[in-house]
């Protein structure tokens, strides 16, 4: 009997201190409430917002990037303007206007503008940054990969094959001679 007041006392133990958790549960749970336009105003459709993004937004001169747009109408082309990579038309693709121009490989590091122009009349701009292209570094000298110089490199080919030549023919000249038996007599 007294292992069972026991384990009565630890499950209401448990339901008192798991009370409280249950009853959080539920206010954990609650939808978020959503912002909602204010009176007399409504929310635009989503095919109506007007937006140009570019990605990367960090490219060095030479590279390309892609543009995604929207203007109130995507079934048509719009006009994409920069001085990163010139005017470019964006073309409608899956509900949107996309295009991928390079950026000029004289353009100078910095950022630079780039604006949307709807057929329509509204507009859009993000901006593009353009790093200065570094060579890449040659890596540490620790050894035969990077401080190896032409050295005796380009001869390993033709030593291996005139190595392999010379072994063929040890080969054959020794399968060539006759064989002796020890302890013969000789005649």
């Amino acid at each position: 009997m007294v292992s069972v007041t026991r384990r009565a006392a630890l499950v209401i133990a448990a339901a008192a201190f798991a009370a409280p958790l249950v009853g959080a549960v539920p206010a954990l749970a609650a939808p978020v409430p959503v912002a909602e336009p204010a009176p007399g105003q409504s929310s635009p459709p989503p095919g109506e917002v007007i937006f140009v993004e570019v990605t990367p937004s960090t490219v060095e001169p030479g590279f390309l990037v892609g543009i995604r747009a929207s203007c109130r109408d995507n079934s048509v082309p719009a006009t994409v303007v920069s001085d990163a990579f010139g005017r470019v038309q964006v073309q409608p693709q899956r509900g949107l206007l996309t295009a991928s121009p390079m950026v000029n490989e004289r353009t100078r590091p910095g950022n630079y503008r780039v604006k949307l122009e709807c057929p329509s009349g509204q507009t859009a701009s993000t901006m593009l940054q353009v790093v200065k292209r570094v060579a890449p570094s040659r890596g540490p000298a620790t050894g035969f990969g990077g401080s190896a110089g032409v050295g005796l490199g380009g001869l390993l080919v033709p030593m291996g094959l005139a190595l392999t030549l010379a072994g063929a023919a040890v080969g054959v000249v020794a399968s060539r001679r006759p064989r002796t038996v020890r302890g013969a007599a000789r005649r």
